[in-house]
């Protein structure tokens, strides 16, 4: 079979199948944390030319497939697209908290490698690397008013968590990250570890209180730093410990596809509430025809390119233009949107496997910003009224 390639500086992390997308971290090497240099070339480098040596690596990066290729995995989906019961598929969305506690109970900490390769793809988690986020001078007025509103609203609701640096954890912090599906830390460990910027604080919540609680119990968690919390990122009334228009980076690891497809928008639209202008929202996860859409077998669909795992946990798998609209209706303006087709090889065994994989940034504009905040004042307004 002729295989494509093209070129592209985009990284890919080996991927656990059916789960998530970061467990080839083992062996690299950070350089000092003061700067944001890595001893290590860029995923997205190594090409495939010459078919025959396939089983030179273990991986080759950017694989353009055929169109049989593309044919053959339309018609395995097409195939296994028949949806459970509706009564069976609202079983496992009622019961999706007991099934994510039941895997990190079964898991804990041992399951996933930290992800390194983060402050390659996403040099904004990195020291000294992040982007200017800065107000911009025509909204500040705006955009500060609107912010003292909604700090003296949630400072009340959330009393109870905060810190004694001010009225929300973090609250004297000059740089704040918010991982969302946090789960047992192998994305916010790395960040505080390796990035010692003294103005730096990190928020991390999942759904599942079994492994916030494994955050917790890390030696390494250290709450001056890092504040860990429970949250259901589709339940969209629930109250975030920080306040809206505060937050510099969100980062959606393998955690969207989670949610169920008719849940997304109404969460990211929330999400894109808490950045501040300049503000951008990271994302990596699972695109259309990657290997763990191809072996589910028939049973398992839920929905259109969505389906249930063995262990009763969900995963939707993207396209680029699904994620834009995502973005783009929440407010945010695109940086990137990248899709990666990554050849994983078995060399032993002579298996050839293909991962697919979309990477997203999208910018809080500061236009964009102040139209979201007037909508969500004026929502508030009128349920006031009423």
């Amino acid at each position: 079979m002729h295989i494509h390639v093209k070129s592209s500086n985009m990284a890919a992390p080996h991927a656990v199948d059916g789960v998530e997308g970061g467990s080839g971290e083992a062996g690299l090497t950070l350089s000092d944390s003061s700067t944001c240099d890595v001893k290590r070339p860029q995923f997205g480098t190594r090409f495939l030319t010459d078919p025959r040596q396939v089983f030179q690596h273990n991986a080759w990066d950017n694989v353009e497939w055929t169109d049989e290729q593309e044919a053959t995995a339309k018609k395995k989906v097409l195939e296994n697209s028949q949806p459970l019961p509706p009564e069976k598929q609202e079983e496992y969305d009622s019961r999706a908290n007991e099934y994510w506690n039941g895997f990190y109970t079964i898991h804990e900490n041992r399951f996933f490698k930290d992800r390194h390769w983060l402050f390659t793809e996403f040099p904004e988690l990195a020291p000294q690397c992040s982007l200017n986020h800065e107000s911009h001078p025509g909204a500040s007025g705006a955009v500060e008013s609107q912010q003292n509103s909604q700090d003296g609203e949630q400072s009340g609701e959330h009393a109870a968590l905060s810190h004694t640096d001010g009225d929300f954890p973090g609250s004297s912090a000059t740089y704040r990250i918010l991982e969302v599906g946090c789960g047992v830390g192998n994305t916010v460990f790395p960040i505080l570890k390796t990035n010692n910027d003294p103005g730096l604080f990190v928020y991390c919540c999942d759904f599942s209180s079994t492994a916030v609680e494994l955050v917790k119990s890390n030696p390494e968690y250290d709450p001056g730093r890092c504040y860990a919390f429970v949250h259901d990122l589709s339940d969209v009334e629930a109250n975030y410990p920080i306040p809206d228009g505060t937050l510099d980076v969100i980062v959606l690891i393998f955690v969207l596809s989670a949610l169920h497809p008719k849940k997304m928008q109404a969460s990211i639209s929330r999400l894109a509430r808490l950045l501040k202008p300049g503000g951008v929202m990271l994302l990596r996860d699972y695109g259309r025809y990657d290997m763990a859409q191809l072996r589910f077998k028939k049973g398992r669909c839920l929905a259109e390119n969505f389906y249930v795992r063995g262990d009763g946990t969900q995963v939707y798998f993207f396209t680029q233009d699904e994620l834009h609209e995502l973005f783009t209706q929440a407010k945010l303006e695109k940086v990137q949107n990248l899709v990666d087709r990554r050849l994983q090889v078995n060399r032993g065994k002579q298996l050839t496997m293909y991962r697919v994989w979309i990477q997203c940034k999208y910018l809080m504009s500061c236009h964009f910003l102040m139209e979201a905040c007037f909508s969500h004042w004026k929502e508030k307004k009128i349920t006031r009224q009423s």
